[in-house]
């Protein structure tokens, strides 16, 4: 994106995890805070010109819609990957899906901790239909049409 002359900063749960939020567990009132936190942090990113990248499950409508709030208009783009639980475990790259359902991690999204899907995203991006080059494309072409028409 930087050829594109866009800054960018990708903010997701490893990174953030790490060192802003390593205080918070995984229970809804510490995932509500993360988001909380995210939100602020790229708040202060996209302020200062960047095009920030929140790249995280985010399970509940409410604090989605408190990030949104933080922005000016235009400047948030809800963008769900709509991907089946199955696919996500097959995925899962780390075996947490294996470990929640194992009872070893709690208070997981999808296994014992609800997901609330987005009602209307900005970019509905179906995972198990497309593959990641027509994904990204399929992104660029709704969050910066100027720059890459569909």
């Amino acid at each position: 994106m930087q050829r594109a002359g866009l800054h960018t900063m990708l903010l997701d749960g490893d990174n953030v995890r790490h060192g802003l939020c390593k205080d918070l567990g995984m229970s809804a009132v510490d995932r509500h805070e993360n988001i909380r936190r995210v939100a602020e942090t790229a708040k202060l990113m996209v302020d200062a010109g960047l095009v920030v990248i929140a790249a995280f499950i985010s399970p509940f409508r409410e604090d989605r819609a408190r990030a949104r709030e933080l922005l000016e208009p235009g400047q948030f783009f809800e963008v769900h990957l709509q991907t089946s639980l199955a696919v996500c475990e097959a995925r899962d790259p780390k075996g947490l899906y294996h470990m929640a359902r194992s009872g070893k991690i709690v208070d997981f999204t999808g296994i014992d901790s609800p997901y609330e899907e987005p009602v209307s995203p900005e970019v509905r991006l179906d995972t198990a239909a497309h593959d990641v080059d027509a994904l990204v494309a399929q992104l660029l072409s709704k969050v910066f049409p100027s720059r890459w028409p569909s």
